[in-house]
């Protein structure tokens, strides 16, 4: 019977990515390089105070990128056995050996690897919850508070938060539940240049998505949120549905508007797609295929001068908690850095991994992106447009009459051309109030004139995910509705 043994214990993550890389080049490898993943999800969703989903799951996988000169394959595993690293091993480099070239390819250079620390001054050095940390995440990673719930707890968490949306008004009697999630994860990097990194992280959330009513039997739904990498920061289920229910009871009554132009109030939510669209086309791989409208134009203005966006993979904030988007090293073991993407509206960089870099005669930002198999992609590090100095309040208040919106729908846009198209809903604005709402239009514009008539931002930057965007207001954009 086939031995079902782990090469090395399990608890020792790190010894095992450098065996494996070591195994690689034993067999021929020029070079390699090994991920390897465990983590724990937890998510209960609850409907009308009844449990309906519950799901507790545990993972453990491996990755492997071998190359052979310029040829390179990769192959993943789950199992950890001494057969099953045998043929992870062996199918990467079978495969090595029948791809095509690529001048391209290749791992980094061994002195551009490295691990982004957080200082005593910004990381978890002496903050009031130390005792939460786990000691290797000095960016604020992982906190053990996370699963410290007791099961009951967290489905407790979930009632709280639709129970709460439920008793805001009588107009909310049905819903689409209350959830909690929890999750954590390891990751260690390995590769045959010398270098060997490991990431600690820790997730929880908790949300609410009531339905509510009005007298003629029309129905609408939101929700709310609240994620976070500890347990404290995390917002009260109690406020969470509240302000779901706030949401959803605004949509009662939907109308539709006149088709025309008119200044578009992008709430925060959604104003974060708008900037994930400079992402987009400030990605490498975009760039060098010419398949963004930002192809070609480093150093140019692309966008209003009021207008300065960062990729920042090192942000740990003032309570030694680090970003959704932080990271101590890339998925190809760089270290982690800040990156001016627009500043003042002028492009001053593209976002690269390796293979781009060199397919653009540049170097890497610290962008690479990496799963268990396949190629490195590019990610956003946190992702973030610099907030204004005027509130949401006074940035709809200086408009006559506009759209606020508050969600959209589709896939309208086109990054080769700029073209953005989207059905949306939202409130309409009347002298600088928040009107009625409004439902069944489209909005319509171009990126390249949107990103030149952004006329205000708000001074609401707030991190939900590891990206963000405070209000924003763009003029002249077109509504299609009745």
């Amino acid at each position: 019977m086939a031995s079902v043994e782990p090469v090395v214990s399990l608890s020792d993550l790190k010894q095992l990515a450098s065996d494996v890389v070591a195994r690689a080049r034993r067999a021929g490898a020029s070079d390699a390089e090994a991920v390897v993943a465990e983590g724990d999800e937890f998510s209960v969703l609850v409907r009308l105070g009844q449990v309906e989903t519950l799901k507790e799951s545990g993972s453990r996988a491996m990755g492997l990128r071998v190359f052979f000169g310029q040829r390179t394959a990769s192959t993943s595993t789950s199992d950890f056995s001494a057969e099953g690293i045998e043929r992870l091993v062996a199918g990467a480099v079978s495969l090595a050996q029948i791809t095509s070239e690529d001048p391209f390819a290749g791992l980094p250079d061994a002195d551009q690897f490295g691990i982004t620390r957080a200082s005593a001054t910004d990381g978890n050095v002496g903050h009031p919850d130390a005792n939460l940390v786990h000691p290797d995440a000095n960016l604020g990673l992982y906190f053990d508070d996370v699963y410290s719930l007791p099961p009951d707890q967290r489905l407790d968490y979930a009632r709280r938060a639709e129970a709460a949306a439920m008793a805001v008004d009588a107009r909310i009697q049905n819903s689409d539940g209350g959830s909690f999630d929890a999750a954590t994860g390891h990751k260690i990097l390995a590769n045959s240049r010398g270098f060997v990194g490991e990431k600690r992280s820790s997730y929880c959330s908790v949300s609410a998505m009531p339905i509510a009513q009005d007298a003629t039997g029309g129905m609408q739904r939101d929700y709310w949120y609240s994620a976070a990498r500890t347990l404290r920061k995390l917002e009260s289920p109690e406020a969470i549905g509240k302000e779901a229910a706030r949401r959803t009871l605004r949509r009662l009554n939907a109308r539709r508007v006149p088709t025309q132009k008119a200044p578009i109030v992008f709430a925060a939510e959604i104003a974060r797609s708008i900037m994930g669209n400079i992402f987009e086309a400030a990605n490498g791989d975009a760039i060098y295929r010419s398949a963004s409208f930002f192809a070609g134009k480093l150093g140019e203005q692309v966008a209003g001068e009021n207008i300065t966006v960062i990729d920042d993979g090192t942000m740990v904030f003032p309570d030694g908690v680090g970003g959704f988007g932080t990271t101590p090293f890339d998925g190809e073991g760089l270290p982690s850095r800040r990156t001016v993407v627009v500043e003042r509206g002028v492009l001053k960089n593209y976002l690269l991994n390796t293979y781009t870099a060199r397919k653009l005669n540049m170097k890497s930002t610290g962008n690479a992106s990496r799963g268990l198999a396949g190629n490195p992609g590019i990610g956003a590090g946190n992702f973030y447009l610099e907030p204004g100095e005027v509130t949401p309040e006074k940035l709809i208040g200086d408009v006559k009459q506009g759209l606020y919106v508050t969600e959209t729908m589709g896939f309208g846009v086109n990054l080769v051309t700029g073209d953005y198209s989207q059905g949306a809903s939202g409130l309409w604005i009347e002298n600088g109030e928040l009107a009625y709402a409004v439902e069944e239009i489209t909005i319509a514009g171009n990126l390249k004139d949107m990103y030149r008539n952004i006329s205000a931002i708000g001074n609401d930057l707030v991190f939900r995910g590891s990206s963000a965007s405070p209000t924003i207001r763009v003029e002249g954009m077109t509504i299609a509705g009745a």
